[in-house]
């Protein structure tokens, strides 16, 4: 659903140029000073990056999902950490407000999101609870005109600097399921929450993720997103659905840089007097790649389209989600293997992807579990 070609094209072409100018000559300084340079956080804000999904009427610039994919195969061409400076607010921190929020919720936090003003994040994943979302323990207690929030969230992606979180809370003590949970929008900056220190990774330096705890938290009741009780793990489902065909063409533009990288090293490095390019088995490493990137770019265009047009991509984003994230993983491993030695060495880079990519199968819901999404999708179908 690409409503103006001429003017997705010269975004872009505007984001390709950023990412070869700004963002790839950064990334050996992002990867040893766990931070990114202020001037690139600003120039995304400039750029209108903290707003893809946020509607125009919030000051977002309102990518169809088509649209946003697209973005991200050009953003993605280089250190993922660049992406999840605006990840959580473009998607799963923005999102539920989006989908399910009032219009004053909408009014009052989406267009500083959209400016980058105001940094969102979703706290959902527990010390108890991760893909299993209906288990959750945080629990919103209601007293008046507020909710009592207590409990722990843990991994959660720009906590350090988010200014709200998206919350799901089980506001249903007597339910332990789905229908118990709530969602709420909470100011980071409320009484009550407590950051524990930022996460030491194996990866994705740059990108800061760190417990969140509520302790007697008082979230104002309008701050429940749409309003009512036992609707959170509703939204997050829909959120997740999105999030995970976004994820998707994360995976989609790293496999292509590196895959583009390892080429280049293969065409340039000599043994045997010629280019290992020349190599079968390095030739077949190569067309591996390029065909399961070729899958994986058809999958998420295709899942992409299905949701502009109101279909109902559960499925789908599990499947793009799944097999994306399990193929950019195959990618940096080949890559490192056609590079040899020097792909195992920190200098050159490739060893630092083949450590970012690996947390792609596991945030956002893990393999496993999208195989399980995948195959209780089916079997319901078919019933």
């Amino acid at each position: 659903m690409i409503r103006d070609p001429e003017t997705l094209e010269a975004l872009l072409a505007s984001v390709r140029r950023f990412v070869h100018e700004r963002l790839v000559p950064a990334e050996r300084e992002v990867a040893e000073t766990d931070a990114v340079p202020a001037g690139i956080v600003q120039a995304m804000r400039e750029m209108g990056l903290f707003g893809l999904a946020i509607p125009e009427a919030y000051g977002g610039l309102g990518l169809t999902m088509e649209e946003e994919v697209r973005l991200m195969f050009e953003l993605c061409r280089t250190s993922p950490a660049f992406r999840s400076v605006i990840g959580s607010t473009v998607g799963i921190g923005s999102q539920g407000i989006v989908m399910d929020g009032t219009d004053e919720q909408k009014a009052r936090r989406l267009p500083a999101m959209a400016r980058g003003e105001l940094v969102a994040t979703f706290a959902l994943t527990e010390p108890e609870a991760g893909s299993d979302a209906a288990s959750l323990r945080t629990r919103a207690r209601r007293d008046g005109d507020h909710y009592v929030v207590d409990g722990s969230k843990r991994y959660i992606t720009n906590a350090p600097s988010a200014g709200v979180f998206t919350l799901m809370a089980r506001t249903d003590p007597a339910s332990t399921g789905a229908a118990g949970v709530s969602a709420f929008v909470v100011d980071a900056r409320s009484p009550g929450i407590h950051l524990g220190r930022i996460d030491r990774k194996m990866g994705q330096q740059g990108a800061h993720t760190c417990d969140v705890i509520f302790e007697g938290c008082r979230v104002p009741a309008a701050n429940l997103i749409g309003g009512q009780e036992g609707r959170g793990f509703r939204t997050a489902m829909k959120v997740l659905d999105k999030g995970r065909i976004h994820i998707a063409a994360v995976c989609v533009g790293v496999a292509e840089r590196l895959l583009d990288d390892a080429l280049r090293h293969a065409m340039q490095r000599r043994q045997f007097g010629q280019p290992i390019a020349e190599f079968q088995l390095v030739q077949a490493m190569l067309a591996d790649s390029r065909t399961e990137l070729y899958a994986a770019r058809c999958m998420v265009l295709d899942a992409a389209q299905r949701r502009d047009a109101g279909q109902d991509v559960t499925a789908e984003a599990s499947c793009c989600k799944l097999f994306a994230s399990e193929m950019c993983g195959r990618v940096a491993d080949r890559a490192v293997q056609i590079l040899g030695g020097a792909g195992y060495m920190a200098d050159h880079g490739i060893e630092r992807f083949y450590r970012d990519v690996r947390v792609f199968r596991l945030y956002e819901g893990t393999s496993q579990i999208q195989q399980l999404i995948i195959a209780r999708q089916m079997i319901r179908e078919a019933s």
